[in-house]
This record gives structure tokens, C-alpha cells and sequence, in this order.
């Protein structure tokens, strides 16, 4: 992996953006995008687009998306000792929440903050009959003394909580831990496209750029669609590996390649769409893996949008999302961002129209 790829995961993944607070993000992206595009645009809930413009007004319309949002936590209550009490934006497992540092944002500034847990001094006789904990169980700590005090230096419910973590290589340089993969990897991937393909005629208009809000419901694709019209949509985003057992037929292994995503409970892959795909794959030799997910992404909502729109995934996935602590594979994110720019490159009107089932009346899938 190159000096510059690195730095890029690194100042991504260190952001600290929350869903429906992506400001760091977005900003980031912004000027990152902007020498590489013709024009930024943002939709009305602030996800931001580079639109490559194709001479050809007749050209076909390409999205590829990311989000820009991490899983985090809003303030719902301050309690009259200065703890928070907590609404947790994006899906956690409770069992991995206590104990970690965050950064509590507030209009008056950051400040650090710690997630509680019990000492197991206290876990010893009845204690240790405890009922399972929920989320909202565990309070948040900012060492302020009182709810007078914690108001006074400008926290208020509303506020988000986001996790504090240094990214950082393993020890043999095969693979990189960080917080919030899922989906800086898709802020990543797009950026390192756009690089690539600078300076290239492309055969398409190609808008290129990051959703918000997907980790609370997709909520940031559907402005998103209806605003730019796209006639394809790729999501570009991350997904659970399921690869530390013993059992061989999961889904979802480190340094096997991107992840061709066939279904989850929010889409079905097109035939035609996973066929360009693993066209494009077998062309260029790009290592690729099935994947059947538990969760959505973008192109869940996507799908749905305007008069249907058809959508795919150039995915990868990471060990442990939704936690402070996600490995991935640099193999994997090579074999994404080489299948991502040969994707771009291909969809000539004539590709475009074969998936949509030979005219843009889409009369057929």
C-alpha cells in the first residue's frame, strides 16, 4: 500500500462524524473532491457529490455512493450528577460499548468521555444476578460534577458521543485497525477512483461522492437519487466479516477480495448487474468473494428510488464493525478500488443499456 493510501485511511478513520452530524467529513471531502471534479453539489440533508461532466448530454448517469457516517451515541439526558444517559445512533452490541473513550462535541467544544462499567469487586454476590444490559444501560462520563456544571460548559441533550480511536498498522503491514471502516472505506475508495480516473474520458457522467445518515435507516440515498437521477448506483461500503471461527461456509473472509453482494434483507442484486460485474472481475483478474449480508446498505434504498433504479455493491469487509476496534485487509481494499475504476470505465452507454434490458425505459430486467 502506498505512503499517500495510508494517510488518506488514517485522516478519514480518525474523523470523528456521528450520523446527522458529518460536518469533519463532509468538509474533508469537499476539498479533497473539488480539484478532481467538475462541481460539488449537496442534497438537502448534506450529502455531498463531485460530478464528472461528460460532453454527451445523452451520456449515462453513474452514483457512486459512500456515507459518511460512523455508529455513535446522542445525549439524551443529563442526570443531576453530570453522568449522560444515552441514545445510541447505528447498531451496537452492548458488550462492547463499556469502558471506551469518546469525544463529547458540543457547540462550546470537545470534550473527553468515558462509557461506564462495572468493576468486578461489584459483580460478586448479588450483583452478579444482574439482568442483561442494554445499550441505554450504560452512562457516559465526561468528569463533570453536576448537571449545573456539565450545562455550563455547554452540553445539552442532542449533543453526539463519538468514539476516540488511534488508526494503525499490525505488525506484518498486512492489515490496518481503526475505528469507523465502516464506511471510510467507501469515503476512501471513492477519492483514490476519482484520482485514478483524473484526467481519463470517461464514457459516463460520473457522480462520485458520500451519503449521510445511513447507519440510522439509508436515510441519506433517497434525496440523494431524486436530486442527481442517476441511471446505475454502486454503493461503496463496508461489511461484517465472519472469518475467526472455525465453520469455512461464512460469509465474508479477510484478503479473499471485494465482496460481490448478492442479497440482504433490503435488496436482491439484478441478474444483469451481477453479471456486468463479475464480467468486469473475470476481465481484469480481480479477486472477488460472494456475500450474503444480514444487514442493508445505500443501494437498499437506492433500488427503490425514482422509478427504480438498478444497484450494486463494490464491498469489503472488516472483523469487529460497530466497535472502536475494526481490522481489514489492504489486499481486500486493492481488489475494491481496482474493481471500482474498471467499473467507471466500462459503463458505455451501450453496458448501460444491456443492464437496464436494452433501452433506458428499463422495460426489462
Amino acid at each position: 500500500m502506498e505512503e499517500n493510501t495510508y494517510k488518506l485511511i488514517k485522516e478519514l478513520t480518525e474523523l470523528q462524524a456521528t450520523s446527522g452530524f458529518e460536518r469533519n467529513v463532509r468538509d474533508y471531502l469537499r476539498e479533497k473532491m473539488t480539484p478532481l471534479v467538475d462541481q460539488i453539489q449537496m442534497d438537502g440533508l448534506g450529502g455531498i457529490f463531485g460530478i464528472r461532466e461528460n460532453k454527451d448530454s445523452q451520456a449515462p448517469r453513474i452514483m457512486v455512493a459512500a456515507h459518511m457516517d460512523e455508529v455513535g451515541f446522542m445525549v439524551a439526558q443529563i442526570k443531576e450528577n453530570g453522568l449522560l444517559t444515552i441514545q445510541p445512533l447505528g447498531g451496537w452490541n452492548p458488550y462492547v460499548v463499556s469502558a471506551q473513550r469518546f469525544t463529547l462535541q458540543t457547540n462550546q467544544g470537545d470534550y473527553p468521555c468515558i462509557s461506564s462499567s462495572v468493576p468486578p469487586h461489584l459483580l460478586r454476590g448479588d450483583g452478579a444476578n444482574k439482568p442483561t444490559i442494554k445499550v441505554t444501560d450504560i452512562l457516559f462520563d465526561a468528569g463533570f460534577t453536576s448537571r449545573q456544571e456539565a450545562l455550563d460548559y455547554g452540553v445539552r441533550p442532542g449533543d453526539p458521543i463519538v468514539p476516540q480511536v488511534e488508526t494503525i498498522w499490525t505488525a506484518n503491514k498486512e492489515r490496518i485497525i481503526s475505528k469507523a471502516w465502516d464506511n471510510r472505506y467507501g469515503c476512501t475508495v471513492m477519492l483514490e477512483a476519482l484520482e485514478e480516473l483524473k484526467g481519463t474520458d470517461l464514457p459516463n457522467t460520473l457522480i462520485a461522492g458520500a451519503n449521510v445518515q445511513e447507519e440510522v435507516g439509508l436515510r441519506g440515498t433517497r434525496p440523494a437519487v431524486h436530486q442527481f437521477q442517476p441511471d446505475l448506483f454502486f454503493a461503496v461500503d463496508c461489511s461484517a466479516a465472519n472469518d475467526i471461527g472455525k465453520e469455512k461456509d461464512t460469509f465474508g473472509h479477510l484478503d479473499q477480495g471485494f465482496l460481490l453482494r448478492i442479497q440482504d434483507p433490503s435488496m436482491i442484486t439484478l441478474p444483469r448487474m451481477k453479471e456486468f460485474i463479475l464480467d468486469t472481475a473475470s476481465t481484469h483478474k480481480i479477486p472477488y468473494q460472494y456475500f450474503v449480508s444480514q444487514g442493508g446498505t445505500d443501494a437498499g434504498a437506492a433500488h427503490l428510488g425514482n422509478n427504480g433504479i438498478p444497484s450494486a455493491v463494490i464491498g469489503v469487509c472488516a472483523r469487529y464493525i460497530h466497535t472502536h476496534q475494526t481490522m481489514f485487509s489492504i489486499k481486500d481494499y486493492a481488489a475494491a478500488k481496482e474493481m471500482l475504476v474498471q467499473t467507471i470505465k466500462a459503463l458505455d452507454q451501450t453496458t448501460v443499456e444491456t443492464i437496464l434490458g436494452g433501452s433506458y425505459k428499463r422495460d426489462i430486467l
